[in-house]
């Protein structure tokens, strides 16, 4: 046990002693934590190899959900996925924004040990996830498994790329970071909902759609194949539009044709209420895939993963923590994190281990029975002896790297530098909003660290001249 988990004031702890309502107040999902326990490996013997539900929310903020102390979100169903299964709190993404993050989960290494992981995000054609590396889809179909991703690839455009060239064996989705939710026309006003690698018309709200067309996939016959589907949905990105705002998303769509560049990013719409109407609706269609799911009578044997791809946007509540999408503060990297597997876990329980997204490729790897390439070395670690034979994690350093900003964590020290330059140390377990800068205290400490992260940096392509 970390001593970030040992602390004399752990978040139950602290929940318990000042009620829900103070709780809420600092971002502690009081209500959530009275119910759960520290976790534990049920350490149930092996059966068959599970399906694999992995759902994306996109941008969706890591207090943004009620079971983590949004106080003014309600999210039902991912509250009760929580209950049936394990709460992560440290949790982090593979990087700060939408691209790097999924080549690190495909891939199962460091954003930029790929040319195409450099683009943060992709906004282009000039590069994509290159389909002769190994992925955590073509890895698993190797080993026997049905893929399929459904909503937003973001991992470059045809014809070069595509998740069909990658290992997923369906695609339905679009290719680029943001549609609108209607016409889908994306950032360059091209239409991109697909089907494979063909146009497919849909003109109905996209959150419906790809709810719609997981549910069906997870209701399928798929005999005694084990199946992968990644859910990726682009709920709660922008622009700001929920079910049923036809008005708002026709003035964008005029705007776009009429060539006015940035109309889908929406910096004159939205707001707090909207936002969080979007996420209630990403919580209802997770609910729905999950319904699906149980009356498929597949659900007991099927690993469902929830997280988000990156911190927050403007609109989310990430309280305490600082910093939002694009910054490696813990605002910008750490998210909400929820696996249920109910044949191999209990529910009911939190785990406050340091993991990120490269850890549960090598996971789901392990868990599925396919073996990594050993030309592409993963740079995660298998938490699957932690979660189903209840072995310690060992301490272990997490990296991330953008430009201008750098980060590493090792146990509960966090070494950090922004865009101004500073190095500067955090301790999480005392101070996770990062506000009391250790370094001046700690040289030694900060040396390892600063030293680590260049380590691992030596090692990753340069970003390309800006």
């Amino acid at each position: 046990m970390s001593s970030y988990d040992q602390s004399a004031l752990s978040r139950r702890a602290f929940g318990g002693a000042v009620g829900a309502g103070a709780a809420a107040a600092v971002g502690l999902p009081a209500v959530a934590e009275a119910r759960e326990r520290p976790f534990r490996a049920a350490r149930r013997p092996g059966g068959k190899r599970p399906n694999i539900l992995f759902v994306l929310g996109d941008d969706l903020g890591w207090a943004d959900l009620s079971s983590y102390g949004s106080p003014h979100i309600k999210t039902p169903n991912l509250d009760r996925l929580a209950r049936q299964g394990v709460r992560f709190t440290d949790a982090y993404s593979g990087s700060a924004t939408c691209s790097p993050t999924r080549f690190s989960l495909y891939t199962g290494r460091f954003p930029g040990r790929t040319k195409g992981g450099l683009a943060e995000p992709i906004a282009d054609k000039s590069v994509g996830l290159d389909p002769t590396h190994p992925t955590l889809a073509s890895l698993l179909r190797d080993a026997g498994y049905a893929t399929a991703l459904i909503g937003k690839w973001h991992c470059g455009y045809l014809p070069d790329y595509s998740p069909t060239r990658s290992g997923w064996d369906e695609f339905f989705g679009n290719f680029g970071g943001a549609l609108e939710y209607y016409s889908k026309l994306g950032l360059g006003g091209e239409y991109d909902l697909y089907e494979g690698d063909a146009e497919y018309k849909d003109l109905r709200y996209y959150t419906r759609i790809l709810t719609e067309r997981a549910s069906e996939y997870v209701l399928r016959d798929h005999g005694d194949q084990p199946w992968l589907l990644n859910l990726n949905f682009t709920t709660p990105h922008w622009p700001w539009i929920a079910d049923g705002d036809t008005e708002e998303s026709a003035e964008i769509v005029r705007r776009i044709k009429a060539g006015e560049k940035g109309a889908l990013w929406h910096q004159d719409g939205g707001s707090v209420e909207k936002y969080t109407e979007m996420v209630q609706d990403l919580d209802r269609s997770v609910g729905e895939v999950l319904k699906a799911l149980k009356k498929s009578g597949q659900e007991r044997d099927t690993l469902v993963f929830f997280a988000s791809d990156n911190g927050g946007e403007r609109f989310s509540y990430n309280w305490p923590l600082s910093g939002n999408k694009a910054s490696l503060q813990e605002g910008g990297i750490r998210v909400p994190t929820i696996v249920r597997w109910p044949a191999r876990l209990d529910g009911g329980q939190v785990s406050h281990e340091p993991v990120f997204t490269p850890d549960w490729t090598a996971t789901l790897l392990e868990i599925g029975g396919a073996r990594p390439n050993p030309a592409y070395e993963l740079d995660g670690t298998s938490l699957a002896p932690y979660l189903l034979k209840g072995e310690e994690l060992t301490e272990r350093e997490l990296f991330w790297r953008v430009r201008g900003e750098r980060a590493l964590r090792r146990g509960e020290w966090k070494y950090y530098r922004g865009k101004g330059g500073k190095d500067q140390l955090f301790n999480l377990a005392a101070d996770q909003r990062e506000q009391a800068d250790r370094a001046p205290g700690e040289p030694k400490l900060l040396a390892e660290l600063k030293a680590a992260w260049e380590r691992t940096n030596a090692g990753l392509l340069p970003y390309p001249a800006a």
